[in-house]
Order: structure tokens, then C-alpha cells, then sequence
């Protein structure tokens, strides 16, 4: 049974592609995901068990796609608008860090904006991102924190990357997320968020308390978009 609204076909467990019944979620590797919705040539499926949102594996963009699209930003380190939208996920993680921590910012992008924020508020931050600061050695460490905004919609392997950021925290560690979460089917089609090409997956506070279970994190939202994992002492 499915509902077509203008170019999408929202779907009830329905084929699409040659693909039949449940496939495992990328997000909490539960076998519980369904075809969603057929947006244009793109099939999106949803995880009964976390929420998650994601596109079908065989249709994600390549890397040469997603840099040639994360050129297009214009985001700056002195941008006073971007940095209040920052401000979103820097306050409530600054609220609960003590002066003087080590941190993370992965997924900086070529403007580390909140790096920078983070600092000027006295904590010290290291760069990674896969793409314009792809430094290893980063990945070699343990933080009191890790930063990751506007940056988990963009990941093609979710849990696999969870797994990553787990082996970076310190016990006690935040691990701090701004991503658009996904709330209104009804407006799916015509979302601006997915629209982007290499936004891939969605989330909503169901998906961050399921990865935050599978890792034994505690987990709440502060802000509109914001989730803070935090692993135990």
C-alpha cells in the first residue's frame, strides 16, 4: 500500500528496487527497517526500532560528489550568524565542561568555527575531517569531549562510526551532536535538509537514545537539534 504525493511515493513495507522485507538499520543494526518513502530515483527506509531515516546503501553519493558539494558552503570562522547558530550545541556543552578540557572537533569542515568558539572559552580542540583536515593522529587519542555538528547526517556507515567516536571519549567524556532532526513525515518530500544530496541519514531523539543504550552513554537534548551523549565515569 502506498500514498504518492507529488513526486514521492511514501511506502508501507512495500518492494522498491527488488528489495523485499526487513533489512538491517545502519544506525542501531537492528533488523527492523522498511522501505519509507521513493522520493525521484531515491529510496529512503525507516528503522521500526530507532526511527532512523536513511538512504538506501547503493544510492550514496561518492566522495567526489560530497566534496564537490561541501565546496558550495560559505560558512567562516568570524561568521556572527553562523556562530549563534553554533551557539546552539556550544553553550549547553560548555555549561557542563570544567575550564581547560581537551576536545574534538570531527567533522570541522575547511571552517572550524566551533573549534574556535571552543577555545576562546579556554578548552583546547584538535581537528579531524575526513576530507579538509584528514589527520590520523587525531584519531589516536582520548577526549573529555567530541564535537560533531552538521555531521552525522552525513554518515554512510552510522554505527560503524559510533563505534569510532566511543573509542575517543575519556570516561566521563561528552560526546555533543547538532543535526536537523527528523519529525514530520508528512513533510518529507519537500524538506530542504534532505534535499541536500549528501545528507544521507536522519535521526530523531529515538535514534540518539538507541545508539546512546548500545554504548552504555547517558542522553538528552538541551536544545532544539542537540543531543549530548555522555560516557560514564
Amino acid at each position: 500500500m502506498s500514498a504518492a504525493i507529488g513526486d514521492a511515493r511514501f511506502a508501507a513495507g512495500e518492494v522498491s528496487g527488488g528489495f523485499r522485507g526487513r533489512r538491517r538499520c545502519p544506525v542501531c543494526l537492528a533488523d527492523a527497517s522498511r522501505l519509507f518513502a521513493t522520493i525521484g530515483e531515491r529510496d529512503y527506509l525507516r528503522c521500526e526500532a530507532c526511527e532512523a531515516t536513511f538512504l538506501r546503501r547503493d544510492q550514496l553519493p561518492t566522495p567526489e560528489m560530497e566534496v564537490a558539494e561541501y565546496r558550495l558552503h560559505r560558512n567562516r570562522v568570524d561568521d556572527r550568524a553562523y556562530r549563534v547558530f553554533l551557539g546552539q550545541l556550544a553553550q549547553p556543552l560548555l555549561a557542563r565542561l570544567k575550564r581547560g578540557r581537551q576536545g574534538l572537533d570531527y567533522g570541522c569542515g575547511p571552517a572550524p568555527a566551533l573549534a574556535a568558539m571552543l577555545e576562546e572559552a579556554g578548552h583546547r580542540v584538535r581537528l579531524y575531517d575526513p576530507f579538509f583536515h584528514r589527520n590520523p593522529e587525531a584519531l589516536e587519542r582520548r577526549y573529555d569531549f567530541v564535537t560533531c555538528t552538521e555531521v552525522t547526517e552525513h554518515f554512510h556507515h552510522p554505527a560503524r562510526e559510533f563505534d569510532r567516536l566511543a573509542t575517543l571519549l575519556r570516561p566521563g567524556g561528552w560526546l555533543a551532536i547538532q543535526t536537523c532532526f527528523q519529525t514530520d513525515d508528512a513533510a518529507f518530500a519537500r524538506w530542504n535538509y534532505r534535499r541536500d544530496p549528501t545528507h544521507v541519514v536522519f535521526y530523531r531523539e529515538r535514534s540518539f537514545a538507541a545508539i546512546a543504550h548500545r554504548h552504555g552513554w547517558h542522553c538528552e537534548f538541551p536544545a532544539r537539534n542537540v543531543a549530548l551523549l555522555r560516557n560514564p565515569a
